[in-house]
């Protein structure tokens, strides 16, 4: 019989899940036994079940029986964090090389997009950007109007091959999301975020190479560093800090 959607098995599932990526148990760890679980999270066993076998589908968890079973971790999705959110992504083992690979594009698109922007372009850019500012409060949509503003940079590049694999790259990131969760004290990074990507896009419009140099050299250090994919050394920290207010400083 054919799972219903949104059914409380699934959402007991998801809410399985989402307790597992919080305390990032090893996989192989118990979590409990079956009777302990239905205790913890007030359900029958026939929704434990259901739910259970939805998280031995998705390749969660793994059941064992007897004296010495229970319910185990089976995997942990990859977790990255990108700029203000913590990610999890599904079946991506390599996200981490991932995005760096789709890091290592951003600057070239943008430098040719300064150059080939149509207003076309210069609009998805905006939509994107208004989209940004109005889901602080959203993790995954904030991330997905940040991917979906430098998709339309890459687009505007109209760069062969170039575009279409930054797209892709891009969109992976976005369909293989487990989870997504703001930094503690995400407020004003976040602001910081749409102040600098804001800074991109009337550097393209206005087709400003010097403004573009500075608005890229602020948006890579608060993200770079914010991604972990910067080491914590104090000549960083103090780039980190001064990209930090000249974000925050006026146009």
């Amino acid at each position: 019989m054919p799972r219903t959607p949104n059914s409380r098995a699934e959402q007991l599932a998801t809410e399985i899940e989402r307790d597992i990526l919080d305390t990032r148990p090893q996989p192989g760890e118990r979590l409990g036994f079956r009777t302990e679980l239905i205790e913890r999270y007030g359900v029958s066993p026939s929704v434990m079940n259901e739910a259970l076998q939805i998280l031995r589908e998705r390749g969660r968890v793994l059941v064992k029986r007897g004296a010495t079973g229970g319910i185990f971790v089976n995997d942990i999705p990859p977790q990255l964090r990108i700029g203000v959110v913590d990610i999890w992504f599904d079946g991506l083992a390599d996200a981490r090389h991932l995005f760096e690979a789709r890091r290592s594009l951003e600057d070239l698109l943008s430098e040719t997009a300064l150059h080939r922007a149509t207003p076309e372009d210069v609009q998805m850019m905006a939509w994107a950007l208004d989209e940004l500012h109005g889901s602080r409060d959203d993790p995954k949509l904030f991330f997905g109007a940040i991917l979906r503003f430098h998709i339309a940079i890459a687009r505007a590049a109209r760069i062969p091959y170039v575009s279409d694999l930054y797209a892709t790259l891009s969109t992976l990131l976005a369909n293989t999301i487990v989870k997504a969760r703001f930094i503690e004290d995400h407020e004003r990074p976040a602001d910081q975020s749409v102040v600098v990507h804001g800074r991109l896009l009337e550097a393209i419009k206005s087709r400003d190479p010097d403004a573009l140099r500075r608005a890229c050299r602020v948006h890579n250090e608060m993200e770079l560093r914010e991604t972990h994919l910067a080491p914590h050394t104090p000549e960083n920290d103090e780039q980190l800090k001064l990209a930090t207010q000249e974000a925050e400083q006026p146009l």
